[in-house]
């Protein structure tokens, strides 16, 4: 069985950093390992991230992403009319929505005021003004 106190470190598994401009006996003085001259044997020739030696860097030859996407799920409507599957006084929220078919998945719901509600029913989602009047009118109620 391997433990920690008889692990080893293999041969060649940890390189040395790489010391260069130390002088010609080091194996990498004058040049540095640059090559002798142009834009990448400056200073600061190879420095900044994306360069490709003049030509058209591929992230800018790449088209923008435009407009904007939402990180807010954006909430399923509901019309009155589909509101008449439920029976008399039974509670709308969004797990007995879920269980009629009317919506597909959990997350944010709200009832707009399209066709017309002929049950009593108790409301615990959200709801248009004029959704509000006619679940009232109705004669049920929101919570």
């Amino acid at each position: 069985m391997i433990k920690l106190h008889g692990l080893k470190v293999y041969k060649g598994s940890r390189k040395r950093r790489k010391v260069v401009g130390r002088g010609l006996g080091s194996g990498h003085g004058t040049f540095s390992t640059r090559g002798i001259k142009g834009q990448r044997a400056r200073k600061s020739g190879n420095s900044r991230p994306g360069f490709e030696g003049g030509r058209q860097p591929l992230i800018r030859q790449m088209p923008k992403l435009r407009g904007f996407k939402s990180p807010h799920p954006k909430a399923a409507t509901i019309l009155l009319s589909q509101l008449n599957k439920f029976s008399d006084g039974e509670v709308v929220n969004i797990e007995s929505l879920l269980k009629k078919n009317i919506i597909r998945q959990k997350g944010p719901v709200k009832i707009l005021a399209g066709g017309e509600i002929k049950r009593k029913l108790e409301i615990q989602v959200p709801a248009s003004a004029g959704a509000k009047a006619a679940i009232e009118k109705a004669g049920g109620k929101l919570s």
